[in-house]
């Protein structure tokens, strides 16, 4: 009995110590991006670096100059000419969504009138409902392009606004991640001199755990976005689904939000090509819907529990219980809490 009350005292303890670090680390996190940036980037250009002191007899610093630098011209590189394409299909959507809802309105009031024949024997009423519903989601899309278009010149501008500030936290976080980069290449092991032996091991298994972990968490995330990612690219451009690029990044971000999900892309997108006459492209975009959807649901959990070492019912269980909770962030609060759970019950302090 006594052992199971220190368990819970224990099990309490964590939650809300976790709780409190949790919070503090996301409500801190627009002063400490930069550093916390440069931590992740120094992570993964440790190997990296590591390699080139060996295989090619160079000192540590110079070494974390050259994977620090090359490192930022590929990421700058990429984003660059990611935004310029994507801002660029944007605006062309905007404006012939647009121009196609103003040209087409006869086609539109032609299909509404299919509707009203298809209908005629229900209730006036509900007939008249319809109608205004179409008209209103008509209106709506319209109206919500050209809300997309103009919150994507304002992003801009505000982009271009705030370049001195982004110019500073790219620098800070560049510097950072240089340091952090030889530190943890030439001097792993100073916290180790200044602690016990047996705490050293204990600290080092928890850190290394924690290090595997939330990689391979953010690694098997970035998997699953990069599929559904390539599905859609792949999909549309088979169907000639027009804005290909920017239709499949964003349905890539929205399959992460637990409300909108990539059917907030892929269902306007068939209704649109099945007004204008599309139907094959519509129906082919519905189909892919589906089994992109199938697909998401059969490898997330697989993808994600391996990565983590997790039984896949923790997971989805993580994922559900956060998700309903609090959204994206319940989700992640609830998944690193299984996460941390499971490395201190590893190391026997819970």
């Amino acid at each position: 009995m006594d052992k199971f009350l220190e368990k819970i005292d224990k099990l309490v303890v964590f939650f809300i110590i976790y709780t409190i670090l949790f919070l503090v680390f996301f409500k801190t996190l627009s002063y400490t991006l930069p550093f916390v940036l440069a931590f992740v980037f120094a992570l993964i250009l440790q190997k990296p670096t590591k390699y080139l002191v060996k295989k090619f007899k160079i000192k540590i610093s110079l070494a974390s100059i050259l994977t620090t630098i090359i490192f930022f011209t590929i990421i700058i590189s990429l984003l660059t000419w990611g935004i310029a394409a994507l801002t660029t299909e944007a605006i062309q959507l905007g404006k012939n969504t647009q121009v196609y809802i103003t040209g087409n309105t006869d086609l539109i009031n032609k299909y509404v009138d299919i509707l009203r024949e298809y209908y005629k024997n229900l209730d006036p009423s509900i007939v008249k409902t319809i109608q205004d519903s179409l008209s209103s989601s008509i209106n709506k899309i319209s109206a919500l392009t050209a809300s997309f278009v103009g919150g994507m010149v304002s992003g801009l501008l505000n982009f271009l606004a705030s370049v001195p500030y982004i110019i500073m936290v790219v620098l800070f976080t560049l510097l950072a991640t240089y340091f952090f980069t030889k530190d943890m290449t030439s001097a792993k092991n100073k916290i180790r001199d200044i602690i016990p032996s047996q705490s050293t091991i204990k600290l080092s298994y928890i850190v290394n755990e924690s290090k595997k972990m939330l990689g391979g968490y953010a690694f098997s995330y970035t998997i699953i976005i990069f599929i559904t990612f390539l599905e859609t690219l792949i999909g549309f451009s088979i169907f000639r689904v027009k804005y290909t690029l920017i239709l499949s990044v964003v349905s890539a971000i929205f399959d992460l939000l637990p409300i909108l999900g990539i059917g907030s892309i892929y269902v306007p997108v068939a209704i649109i090509y099945y007004i204008s006459g599309s139907k094959f492209t519509a129906f082919g975009v519905l189909i892919l819907y589906g089994v992109v959807s199938l697909i998401r649901q059969i490898i997330e959990p697989r993808i994600v529990s391996s990565s983590l070492g997790l039984h896949p019912v923790a997971v989805l269980a993580a994922i559900f219980i956060g998700l309903k909770a609090s959204g994206i962030a319940g989700m992640f609060f609830c998944m690193f809490l299984v996460v941390f759970y499971n490395i201190f019950r590893k190391v026997k302090v819970l």
